[in-house]
Protein backbone atom coordinates (compact mmCIF):
# COMPACT_ATOMS: atom_id res chain seq x y z
CA UNK A 1 0.00 0.00 0.00
CA UNK A 2 1.29 3.44 -0.93
CA UNK A 3 1.53 6.23 1.63
CA UNK A 4 0.94 9.89 0.82
CA UNK A 5 2.06 12.45 3.37
CA UNK A 6 0.65 15.99 3.29
CA UNK A 7 2.67 18.55 5.21
CA UNK A 8 1.62 22.03 6.29
CA UNK A 9 2.36 24.54 9.03
CA UNK A 10 0.32 22.97 11.77
CA UNK A 11 -1.10 19.86 10.10
CA UNK A 12 -4.63 21.17 10.48
CA UNK A 13 -5.28 23.00 7.23
CA UNK A 14 -4.70 19.82 5.24
CA UNK A 15 -6.98 17.64 7.37
CA UNK A 16 -10.06 18.43 5.28
CA UNK A 17 -8.16 17.74 2.08
CA UNK A 18 -6.91 14.43 3.48
CA UNK A 19 -10.45 13.33 4.30
CA UNK A 20 -11.65 14.22 0.81
CA UNK A 21 -8.68 12.42 -0.75
CA UNK A 22 -9.44 9.30 1.28
CA UNK A 23 -13.03 9.41 0.09
CA UNK A 24 -11.99 9.75 -3.56
CA UNK A 25 -9.47 6.92 -3.20
CA UNK A 26 -12.15 4.71 -1.67
CA UNK A 27 -14.62 5.49 -4.45
CA UNK A 28 -11.99 4.60 -7.04
CA UNK A 29 -10.87 1.46 -5.23
CA UNK A 30 -7.35 2.82 -4.70
CA UNK A 31 -5.60 1.38 -1.68
CA UNK A 32 -3.58 4.20 -0.19
CA UNK A 33 -2.78 5.67 3.21
CA UNK A 34 -3.00 9.45 3.43
CA UNK A 35 -1.90 11.44 6.47
CA UNK A 36 -1.41 15.11 7.33
CA UNK A 37 1.35 16.30 9.63
CA UNK A 38 2.84 19.61 10.69
CA UNK A 39 6.20 20.47 9.14
CA UNK A 40 7.82 20.18 12.57
CA UNK A 41 7.12 16.41 12.56
CA UNK A 42 8.53 15.75 9.11
CA UNK A 43 11.98 14.59 10.22
CA UNK A 44 10.46 11.72 12.22
CA UNK A 45 7.63 10.73 9.85
CA UNK A 46 8.93 10.85 6.28
CA UNK A 47 10.64 7.46 6.01
CA UNK A 48 7.39 5.51 5.73
CA UNK A 49 6.01 7.80 2.99
CA UNK A 50 6.12 7.18 -0.76
CA UNK A 51 5.50 10.84 -1.63
CA UNK A 52 5.33 14.13 0.24
CA UNK A 53 2.99 16.94 -0.77
CA UNK A 54 3.55 20.35 0.77
CA UNK A 55 0.75 22.79 1.45
CA UNK A 56 1.18 25.95 -0.66
CA UNK A 57 1.80 28.01 2.48
CA UNK A 58 5.09 26.13 3.04
CA UNK A 59 6.04 25.69 -0.59
CA UNK A 60 9.17 27.72 0.12
CA UNK A 61 10.43 24.71 2.13
CA UNK A 62 10.53 22.36 -0.87
CA UNK A 63 14.33 22.35 -1.23
CA UNK A 64 14.80 21.92 2.49
CA UNK A 65 12.35 19.00 2.56
CA UNK A 66 14.12 17.38 -0.39
CA UNK A 67 17.34 17.58 1.61
CA UNK A 68 15.65 16.12 4.67
CA UNK A 69 14.40 13.12 2.70
CA UNK A 70 17.74 12.87 0.92
CA UNK A 71 15.92 12.87 -2.45
CA UNK A 72 14.74 9.31 -1.71
CA UNK A 73 11.07 10.12 -2.38
CA UNK A 74 9.26 12.72 -4.49
CA UNK A 75 8.42 16.06 -2.89
CA UNK A 76 6.00 18.49 -4.53
CA UNK A 77 4.00 21.58 -3.59
CA UNK A 78 0.23 21.24 -3.93
CA UNK A 79 -1.16 23.56 -6.59
CA UNK A 80 -2.62 26.61 -4.85
CA UNK A 81 -5.89 26.52 -6.77
CA UNK A 82 -6.41 22.78 -6.19
CA UNK A 83 -5.61 23.28 -2.51
CA UNK A 84 -7.95 26.23 -2.13
CA UNK A 85 -10.79 24.43 -3.91
CA UNK A 86 -10.07 21.20 -2.03
CA UNK A 87 -9.80 19.38 -5.37
CA UNK A 88 -9.02 16.03 -3.77
CA UNK A 89 -9.27 14.10 -7.03
CA UNK A 90 -6.60 16.24 -8.70
CA UNK A 91 -4.27 16.24 -5.69
CA UNK A 92 -4.60 12.46 -5.36
CA UNK A 93 -3.83 12.02 -9.07
CA UNK A 94 -0.71 14.19 -8.77
CA UNK A 95 0.48 12.21 -5.75
CA UNK A 96 -0.04 8.85 -7.44
CA UNK A 97 1.70 10.07 -10.61
CA UNK A 98 4.71 11.14 -8.56
CA UNK A 99 4.95 7.69 -6.98
CA UNK A 100 5.12 5.91 -10.35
Amino acid sequence: MKKILLVCNAGMSTSMLVQKMKKVAGEKGIEVTIDAIPSTDLSTCWESADVILLGPQIGFMKDSVKNTVENKIPVEVINTIDYGRMNADKVLTVALDLIK
